[in-house]
C-alpha cells in the first residue's frame, strides 16, 4: 500500500499496480541519490541555522543520511518501487533510522524544487568531468599533430582533391571544434549552477528560510529568482544536451574521416586492433567499429535533444509530471558522451599514420592548380584570366595522363608566356604548403605555432 506519510491520506483507494509501475521513476532516478543526499544535508543545515529544526534534529539527519550514503555505496540499500522515486526512498529510510527528525527534513521544500536541485547538482558534476575528458582528447590530438606538421595529405572539398594540406593542420581543425565545445560547456555550466531549492512546490515557502545560505553550502553561484521558473523549466538540461549533440556531431564527422582513411582505397591510417573487430565470415576483415558506433550514437544524442525540446514545448507553468521524462534522455546523453570522449582519446593514441599514402593521394587531382593560378596573378595576370589559363593547363594534363609538374616549360608557356622555371617549385607539394604562411594557414611553421598556442591554452 502507498506510504501513508506522503500523500495517500487524500485518496480513498490505493494507487493501482499498473499506475505504480507506469509512474515510478526510481528505476532510473536512483542515479541522483548522492546528489539528493548532498542537497538534503545543505537544506537541513539551513533549517537548523534558521531555527526551523533543532540542532538535535540536524545531527540525527546527518547521522541517518551518512548511513544511507554508505548503504548505497555498498550496494546494500533496498530500493522500493512502492516509494516511487529516489527522494521518497531516501526519506523513508531516513525516517526509519532517525524517527521524527527524518520527517522534519522536508520542511520548507517540495519534491519539485528538490528534484530540480538534484538534477542541477548531477549535471554540474557531469560537466566538470566532461571538461576534463574534452581536454584529454585535445591533448591526444596535439600529441599526434606534433608528429605530422610536415606530413602532406590532400585537402578535400566535395570529397574531391582540392589543395595540399598537412595532416597536423587537419587534426588541428578538430582541436578548434573541441575548443569551442569546451567553451560552450563552460558557459552552460553558469546557467546550470543556480539553486532552485527554496522555491518549494511553485510559490516559495512561508518558513523563514535562507536560500543564499544553501546556495553557498552547495557551491551554487546564486539562486533561481522566480519560484515558478525554478521548479518548472529544464532549459539548462536542454542547453547541455545541445552542447553534447554538437560535440558528438564533431566526433561523428571525425569518425567518418577515420573510417574513410582506413579504407584501402585511401590507406591513410590504421586504427589499433583494440578498437576494431573482425567478420564472422570474412577472415580478412578489420572493421572500425568504434568510429562507426560514434556515428550511430550521435543520432541517439541528437534524438535526446529533440525529445527534451518536445517534452517542454507544451507545458504550462509550473511543474508537471511530464518533467519526470527529462531524466532518462539526460542521463543517457551524459553517459554516452562521457564514454565516447574517454574511448576517443585512447583511440587517437592508437592511430598509425601512413605518410606515403597521403602524399601519393595529394599528387592526384591536380591539387596545386590553385598555386599556379596564384603564381600567374603575382605575375600581373587578372585572377579570372589566370583561372582560365590554369583550367586549360589541367585539361592538357588530363588528356596526356600526367600531372602539372610533368608538363614541359615550353608547353606550360602556351597557356601564359609569363611562366618561368621557378613554377615547378610553386607546383610542388612542399611549395604549396609553405606558401600558406599566415595565421590559420597550413604552412608547417604556422601549424607548429598553432600547436604551441593550443598547448598553452590547455595548461591554463
Amino acid at each position: 500500500m502507498q506510504d501513508k506519510d506522503t500523500w495517500s491520506g487524500r485518496f480513498s483507494e490505493p494507487v493501482a499496480e499498473l499506475v505504480k509501475h507506469y509512474t515510478a521513476s526510481v528505476g532510473f532516478d536512483y542515479k541522483l541519490a548522492m546528489f539528493d543526499i548532498q542537497g538534503s544535508l545543505a537544506h537541513a543545515q539551513m533549517l537548523a541555522a534558521c531555527d526551523i529544526i533543532s540542532t538535535q534534529d540536524l545531527n540525527d539527519i546527518k547521522r541517518g543520511l551518512g548511513q544511507i550514503e554508505n548503504e548505497i555505496l555498498m550496494g546494500e540499500f533496498a530500493w522500493s518501487l512502492e516509494l516511487e522515486d529516489v527522494h521518497l526512498n531516501i526519506e523513508k529510510r531516513l525516517t526509519a533510522l532517525v524517527g521524527d527528525a527524518g520527517k522534519r527534513l522536508h520542511t520548507g521544500r517540495s519534491r519539485n524544487d528538490q528534484v530540480a536541485t538534484d538534477v542541477r547538482l548531477y549535471l554540474r558534476h557531469s560537466i566538470d568531468d566532461m571538461l576534463m575528458l574534452v581536454k584529454a582528447l585535445q591533448g591526444a590530438l596535439l600529441d599526434l599533430a606534433d608528429q605530422h606538421a610536415h606530413t602532406i595529405m590532400p585537402g578535400f572539398t566535395h570529397l574531391q582533391v582540392a589543395q595540399p594540406i598537412s595532416f597536423a593542420h587537419h587534426l588541428m581543425a578538430y582541436f578548434e571544434m573541441l575548443k569551442r565545445d569546451a567553451e560552450r560547456l563552460h558557459d552552460c555550466r553558469k546557467r546550470v549552477n543556480r539553486l532552485p531549492l527554496g522555491a518549494a512546490a511553485l510559490a516559495g515557502t512561508s518558513y523563514p528560510i535562507k536560500r543564499e545560505y544553501v546556495a553557498d553550502l552547495l557551491g551554487f553561484d546564486g539562486v533561481c529568482e522566480n519560484s515558478l521558473d525554478a521548479v518548472s523549466d529544464r532549459d539548462f538540461a536542454i542547453e547541455f544536451t545541445a552542447c553534447a549533440a554538437l560535440i558528438m556531431t564533431h566526433l561523428s564527422r571525425f569518425s567518418e574521416e577515420l573510417i574513410l582513411w582506413m579504407n584501402p582505397r585511401f590507406g591513410f591510417i590504421d586504427i589499433a586492433d583494440r578498437f576494431c573487430t573482425g567478420s564472422s565470415i570474412m577472415p580478412q576483415k578489420k572493421n572500425p567499429d568504434v568510429p562507426e558506433l560514434v556515428r550511430g550514437k550521435t543520432g541517439r544524442v541528437n534524438g535526446h535533444l529533440v525529445a527534451l525540446l518536445t517534452l517542454m514545448k507544451g507545458q504550462p507553468l509550473a511543474y508537471n509530471k511530464d518533467n519526470q521524462e527529462d531524466k532518462e534522455p539526460l542521463f543517457d546523453t551524459v553517459e554516452t558522451l562521457t564514454r565516447t570522449l574517454r574511448i576517443y582519446a585512447d583511440m587517437i593514441t592508437g592511430i598509425k599514420v601512413k605518410p606515403e599514402a597521403m602524399r601519393s593521394a595529394a599528387l592526384q587531382g591536380y591539387a596545386t592548380a590553385t598555386d599556379l593560378a596564384d603564381y600567374l596573378v603575382k605575375k600581373g595576370l587578372p585572377f579570372r584570366d589566370a583561372h582560365e589559363a590554369v583550367a586549360l593547363a589541367v585539361r592538357f594534363a588530363e588528356q596526356r595522363g600526367c600531372d602539372l609538374t610533368d608538363i614541359s616549360l615550353a608547353d606550360l608557356r602556351q597557356f601564359s608566356p609569363d611562366i618561368g622555371e621557378e613554377v615547378y617549385q610553386v607546383l610542388s607539394l612542399e611549395g604549396s604548403l609553405a606558401s600558406r604562411n599566415h595565421i590559420g594557414g597550413t604552412a608547417p611553421l604556422q601549424v607548429a605555432e598553432a600547436i604551441a598556442r593550443a598547448r598553452a591554452s590547455l595548461s591554463k
